[in-house]
């Protein structure tokens, strides 16, 4: 759809606060951002598409560009909302643990016990049920037996974001496992 050759004019009148322009880049770009964030996140769409919207508003004054521009930049905080709920959901809390309790000398390998929980064929099925980029990282670290800095050339991330895939996506198979503790292996924590 998009408001063509009204865009600069609607674009204009929102920068100086006006309801209607507002109104009017709402109803052309709200049915699509909200569909986006529902193929995402089904049950919080309706706030991500709010949260957008705000911060939409917030920075109109300081956008510069066409039509097509606009919708990039309204999907991309669209995005970053998506990314930041993300985050904050899975942050969980936590309660510190005395440092001697950690047994981090006495801890077994988790790679090896991940993998020998089950079968390939379970141990595959279990890593699909992690995100995407965490069982991307254990496929290439632990199957394919690549070190940190060739997967972060491959997934194009930094080697400590590897590392941090990596130790969560175990620690998290590892609890589904049973395993009771779960520490990166030594030549992996540097």
């Amino acid at each position: 759809m998009g408001l063509g050759r009204q865009f600069e004019s609607v674009l204009v009148a929102a920068g100086t606060g006006a309801e209607w322009a507002l109104a009017a880049l709402y109803r052309d770009l709200h049915p699509g951002v909200l569909r986006y964030l529902q193929s995402q996140d089904r049950a919080d769409a309706e706030d991500l598409a709010s949260e957008t919207w705000l911060d939409v508003a917030g920075g109109l004054q300081r956008f510069d560009g066409d039509e097509a521009a606009f919708r990039r930049w309204v999907f991309t905080i669209a995005r970053r909302r998506l990314l930041d709920h993300r985050r904050a959901t899975a942050r969980r809390r936590t309660d510190p643990v005395p440092a001697e309790s950690m047994g981090y000398l006495e801890a077994p390998d988790c790679a090896d016990e991940v993998m020998a929980f089950a079968s390939t064929r379970a141990a595959l099925a279990r890593l699909a049920s992690l995100p995407r980029d965490q069982a991307e990282v254990v496929l290439l670290r632990v199957l394919a037996d690549l070190d940190v800095e060739d997967v972060a050339k491959i997934v194009g991330k930094r080697p400590g974001t590897v590392r941090v895939l990596q130790h969560r996506a175990l620690k998290r198979l590892a609890g589904e496992s049973g395993a009771s503790r779960v520490t990166p292996r030594a030549s992996e924590a540097m």
